[in-house]
C-alpha cells in the first residue's frame, strides 16, 4: 500500500476522519489542536487521525465489522486487499484523540457514553488502546461491539508533496459525530478539542486565530459548499471516482507555492502554500 520517495522518506499510510454534526450555523465538525511541542504539524488544528497501523488490519472476526467488507472497502480504495484497514484505523483515531468511538453494541445500539460507569469504564479502554497495551479489536470482543465502517464515507486522498520530512498518502473520511458522547482531549498529544463550522474555521485561519495544514484547508473550502451533515455525507456516499491529491512545492520567486496537477477549480493549479487560496501563475 506505501510508495517509495526517491528523496529516501517512506510514504506512510494514513487516515483521517471528519466527524460531523449540525449545529446552530450549520454543519459543525470535530477539530483538535496537535500538541504545539510536536515534531509534526505541532499547534496545527487537524481531524482525528494517523497512521494505519498493523493491528488495523489483518482480523479474522468479519462479525466485528458492520457494513462493509474488505472486498468492498478495498475497491473503494482502488487496493487489492487490505482497505478495511484504513476504516478500522480511522474510528482508532478517533477513540484515541478525540474519545469518540464510532461502534454499535450487541442490542444494535450506538454506543452511548452517558452513563458515567460505561464513560469511565471506555476512558480506561481509551488510554489502552492509546498506549498499545491493548488492540481496539480486543475491547469489542470484551464489550461485544460492533465497528461501525458501514457509516463512514471515503472522501478525498492526499499525499504529502516530495521534499518534506514526513510524507503520508492520507485517505480522508466522514462520518456522523456519535450522539451520547463527548469529544474529549488527552492534554498531551492534543491540547484542545473545538466543533467549528467550515467558515469559521477559514476565518480563524485566515486571522491567525489558529493554523491548519494545506489539506485540511482545502477540505474546508469543500466542506463549506454543504448545509447539513447528512447533505456531506450523501456526498461521500455517491462518490464513484476519487482522483488521488498529488501536491507539490515551488518557489515561483514570490514565495512558495503548491501546485495542484489537474485541479479544475483554479486553471493554473497554483496555491498560496499558507493560505490554500488561488494565485495566478
Amino acid at each position: 500500500m506505501g510508495q517509495s520517495d526517491p528523496t529516501g522518506v517512506e510514504v506512510r499510510d494514513a487516515a483521517t476522519v471528519m466527524l460531523l454534526r449540525d449545529g446552530p450555523d450549520g454543519v459543525e465538525v470535530c477539530m483538535l489542536q496537535r500538541n504545539l511541542q510536536s515534531d509534526y504539524v505541532g499547534g496545527a488544528y487537524v481531524f482525528p487521525g494517523g497512521g494505519v497501523d498493523p493491528q488495523d488490519a489483518g482480523h479474522d472476526l468479519d462479525d466485528m465489522f458492520l457494513g462493509r467488507t474488505d472486498v468492498e472497502a478495498s475497491r473503494l480504495l482502488d487496493l487489492d486487499h487490505g482497505g478495511l484497514a484504513f476504516w478500522v484505523a480511522a474510528i482508532r483515531e478517533s477513540f484515541e484523540e478525540a474519545g469518540l468511538l464510532l461502534a454499535e453494541t450487541a442490542d444494535g445500539e450506538r454506543i452511548s457514553f452517558s452513563d458515567p460507569e460505561v464513560a469511565a469504564r471506555f476512558e480506561v479502554h481509551r488510554r489502552d488502546v492509546d498506549s498499545g497495551r491493548r488492540r481496539l479489536a480486543e475491547i469489542c470482543l470484551e464489550e461485544q461491539l460492533r465497528l461501525e465502517v458501514g457509516s463512514i464515507h471515503y472522501f478525498s486522498r492526499w499525499v504529502t508533496p516530495l521534499g518534506a520530512p514526513r510524507r503520508y498518502d492520507t485517505r480522508f473520511f466522514v462520518a456522523a459525530a456519535p450522539e451520547g458522547q463527548v469529544a474529549l482531549h488527552d492534554d498531551a498529544e492534543v491540547i484542545a478539542t473545538r466543533w467549528l463550522t467550515p467558515a469559521a474555521a477559514l476565518a480563524d485561519q485566515e486571522s491567525a486565530r489558529i493554523t491548519m495544514v494545506f489539506p485540511t484547508i482545502r477540505t474546508m473550502i469543500e466542506l463549506a459548499k454543504f448545509d447539513s451533515a447528512a447533505q456531506v455525507l450523501e456526498h461521500a456516499a455517491m462518490q464513484t471516482v476519487i482522483t488521488p491529491m498529488l501536491p507539490f512545492m515551488k518557489d515561483f520567486g514570490a514565495g512558495l507555492r503548491i501546485v495542484l496537477p489537474g485541479t479544475t477549480e483554479h486553471p493554473s493549479g497554483i496555491y498560496d502554500a499558507m493560505t490554500a487560496q488561488p494565485v495566478a501563475d
